[in-house]
């Protein structure tokens, strides 16, 4: 057995060697064969053999032993891995070549526990017959699997049953070796003084849990910022729409040329006097006005970035108003241009997407024709298949009358034998029900007796600790008194009395509070400078806002303007509109001329139903996504423009 044991550790430790990721089986062969050159013949050949044999059938050899170690080997060693691997490929492939023999010393060289666990998994018919069978037949073809390797394993299953039983046997007998009895040890005892019992400790009671608090209603209700927050929004949207309508109903009066002119006379005869160059009167400075309510709260950082923001634009503003008045040039001229460049660009891209959607029709039509064919090949088929399928159903149903016949013979033949097994059953019944009763009245004896005999050593201890408690209640304290007055003389420097040194620590604790309180009043006049600061920062902000809106309100008023333009009439959309109608009158033609089937009860109409459904999504759809487009296009255009305006 030795000799045994050894060879299949030497296969086990070159299987631990290969990496199928990066060694090829047939040069690792040669490179093990060289090395097992010191060997005899007989032992090198054995080596090798079983080697390249689980090389050959590693993906079989994998699918068994992962499934043990989910299953009934989970708690062995990921290094006896190879170990079940080479066993399996004994027992598979080589059973008949060693012979039943030699297989079992091979067994009972290794773990005798491993190799019944394994042995009982593996020849088990269950696993054998139903997943070991499926899953290696996914590998190699289902007949050679059930010939050569199923088959042979359960012509082996009793034979290896037998052995794992006599296996479990000689070990459960070989673990309780007899025992024989040993000269016992008389130790002495020391002579040492016997210590102080320990005080048995009172149970302390069990503490009760204080109630918990209800949770609070408000956790459950909205909290009053969010109302808060929604009506300042719409206060502040009405008020910009206030201003929007006011702004657009009013003449703008900035910058605006007044030339000084004279009254025309009756005299037409005099000459006509030069007039000077025409004055452009200074626009005043921005005046901020404390707003009604702050809309949002921002912190310090925010609000003070926002504030310096806003005032490097108004100074911006200021700039440019003050270079127009002295002179310098608009860009007025090439922002028509732009717009009408835009407006051309645009024109250009509402025809080619109008294209496509008029592409994407005439496709859906010419799809449509095509269904219209197939589905009148497909009756074609299904008529001649409806005929097939008759003449199989008068088959089928012969057939299940001879299956119906043979199957009652077999249920008769069944009940006589079940009947004949009942009778055996109850009376096997009967007699264990006899002897679970005696057995229950003779646990029931010996469960009174413990229970009487624990009640006596309960009152004993019971006993025992009230003397015990009894002798520890005696008064043992003895009481000294101090005098706080009184110096302890240890001869220091600085020595005090414990009242005079609390008197110092209370003036020391009265000049600490005067100095936090200089503090805190330090820090409070700190606050209001800067958040007085804040306040007048966050005024200047919201008249910004208030500005910015209303600039914004007549963008998007110049944009529904513009959007709302005359439909494009390009050569090319009239063609492809042309192109579709004529392709829809086809095919309306076309649903005309086919036969209509006769309805059916249930669903009258269902199919027509379901088309022009269809075909309304699809219509739907492809105007969202024209629309979505254009909206794009026009943001896209309109985001430059804007950049421009605000450069100039």
């Amino acid at each position: 057995m030795t000799y045994y044991g050894k060879c299949i550790d030497m296969v086990i430790e070159q299987l631990d060697k290969f990496q199928p990721e990066r060694d090829i089986p047939e040069q690792f062969l040669e490179a093990t064969f060289l090395a097992l050159q010191d060997l005899s013949v007989q032992k090198r050949s054995f080596i090798m053999e079983v080697l390249s044999g689980c090389l050959e059938y590693r993906k079989l050899l994998t699918i068994v032993v992962d499934a043990f170690y989910v299953r009934d080997g989970r708690f062995y060693l990921w290094a006896d891995y190879n170990l079940f691997q080479v066993i399996c490929y004994l027992a598979t492939f080589q059973l008949e070549e060693l012979g039943f023999q030699l297989f079992c010393n091979i067994i009972k060289s290794q773990s005798v526990s491993k190799m019944c666990k394994f042995l009982r998994f593996f020849f088990s018919p269950l696993n054998l017959c139903s997943w070991i069978k499926d899953e290696w037949s996914l590998v190699y073809e289902t007949t050679h699997v059930k010939e050569n390797w199923i088959e042979p394993l359960m012509r082996w299953q009793p034979e290896i049953q037998e052995l794992v039983h006599r296996l479990e046997g000689e070990s459960a007998t070989s673990s309780f070796p007899s025992k024989t009895k040993i000269k016992v040890t008389t130790p002495k005892e020391f002579n040492l003084t016997l210590p102080k019992p320990r005080a048995i400790p009172v149970p302390e009671p069990i503490p009760a849990m204080a109630k918990p608090k209800q949770i609070p209603q408000s956790t459950y209700k909205e909290p009053k910022e969010l109302e808060l927050l929604q009506m300042t929004k719409r206060s502040n949207r009405r008020k910009a729409e206030e201003l929007l309508l006011s702004a657009n109903m009013k003449e703008l009066q900035c910058a605006m040329p007044r030339a000084h002119k004279e009254l025309p006379t009756q005299d037409s005869k005099k000459q006509p006097q030069f007039q000077s160059a025409p004055r452009i009167r200074r626009t005043p400075k921005l005046t901020f006005y404390k707003p009604d309510n702050i809309p949002v709260k921002l912190n310090t950082a925010t609000i003070l970035r926002e504030g310096a923001l806003y005032q490097r634009q108004v100074e911006k503003e200021l700039q440019r108003v003050d270079k127009l008045m002295d002179g310098c040039g608009d860009f007025s001229e090439f922002l028509e241009w732009q717009k009408k460049m835009q407006a051309q660009d645009r024109e250009e891209q509402q025809a080619v997407s109008e294209c496509r959607r008029l592409q994407g029709k005439l496709s859906r039509e010419e799809a449509i024709l095509a269904r219209q064919n197939l589905t009148l090949s497909k009756k074609q088929e299904a008529d001649q298949k409806r005929e097939e399928t008759a003449k199989l159903m008068l088959q089928c149903a012969k057939r299940r009358l001879q299956e119906d016949r043979c199957l009652k013979e077999l249920v008769e033949q069944v009940i006589e034998s079940q009947k004949n097994a009942r009778v055996a059953q109850m009376k096997l019944v009967k007699c264990r029900r006899q002897i679970v009763q005696e057995v229950m009245e003779e646990s029931r004896e010996l469960l009174q007796r413990s229970a009487a005999e624990a009640k006596k050593e309960q009152r004993q201890r019971c006993e025992l600790i009230s003397q015990l408690r009894t002798l520890e209640t005696q008064p043992t304290r003895k009481s000294k008194l101090v005098d706080l007055t009184q110096i302890p003389g240890h001869g220091l420097e600085g020595e005090m009395s414990f009242v005079e040194l609390q008197e110092r620590l209370v003036l020391l604790k009265e000049a600490q509070r005067c100095r936090e309180e200089e503090k805190r009043d330090q820090i409070l006049e700190s606050k209001c400078a800067k958040s007085q600061e804040l306040q007048n920062t966050v005024e200047q902000i919201s008249l910004c806002r208030a500005a910015m809106g209303r600039t914004a309100a007549l963008r998007w008023e110049e944009k529904k303007a513009r959007a709302a333009g005359p439909p494009c009439q390009d050569e090319r959309v009239l063609e492809l509109r042309r192109r579709v109608e004529e392709r829809a009158a086809e095919r309306r033609r076309r649903m005309a001329q086919l036969p209509r089937s006769p309805p059916r009860a249930g669903r009258p109409r269902l199919r027509a139903q379901l088309d022009a459904q269809h075909e309304a999504q699809y219509l739907e759809e492809l105007e969202r996504s024209r629309e979505r487009r254009l909206r794009a296009r026009q943001q896209s255009y309109d985001l430059p423009g804007a950049r421009g305006l605000e450069a100039a």
